[in-house]
């Protein structure tokens, strides 16, 4: 028996690798604004499982997967102007949404690795806002919860060839680092 060659990939992945943004277009044309504030973030997606199980599996569970549905549960720093006191737009377009009945109540998101790498995903969702609350020593948080309606596709990454990563690799070399 062979040993195994030991895997190329030693870097572990930051979770703050990602990004969301807003379409926030009225005209058709996506136009997309940063979410700022991101300090949690999970993206899901949740297979339905059916029992398909005949004669023929000799008494074994069978099981196929007969639905997606995915979701993002993140928190945001709520971000307020420092001047206007206006809270960001992207932010403010979410609650609103999350207030809405009907076609305002979707929102259009995209997330994708901030870094480049092939992890990129867009889909249409309903919106939960919940203000987290607190005492007077804390800051306002509030959770966002992205509900799936429709598929969630994969498309290329905007941040492709050029990444954060990508820079700070570089930036090492020409530093002289052993990156």
């Amino acid at each position: 028996m062979s040993t195994p060659t030991p895997p190329a990939e030693t870097i572990t992945a930051l979770a703050r690798r990602y990004r969301l943004e807003l379409d926030t277009g009225t005209t058709g044309t996506p136009a997309w604004s940063l979410v700022p504030g991101i300090t949690e973030f999970t993206p899901k997606v949740e297979p339905t499982q059916q029992d398909v199980s005949t004669y023929d599996t000799d008494g074994w569970v069978e099981q196929a997967v007969t639905m997606l549905a995915w979701s993002i549960e993140t928190t945001l720093a709520h971000r307020a102007h420092p001047t206007t006191g206006a809270f960001n737009a992207a932010q403010e377009a979410l609650r609103k949404a999350a207030m809405s009945f009907g076609a305002a109540s979707y929102v259009r998101i995209r997330y994708y690795d901030r870094n480049g790498a092939a992890d990129a995903q867009e889909g249409t969702a309903l919106v939960t806002w919940e203000p987290d609350g607190g005492g007077p020593d804390e800051v306002d948080t509030i959770k966002v919860t992205f509900t799936g309606s429709g598929p969630l596709k994969e498309i290329t990454n905007p941040s492709a060839g050029g990444g954060t990563f990508a820079a700070e690799t570089k930036s090492l070399k020409t530093a002289g680092g052993d990156a």
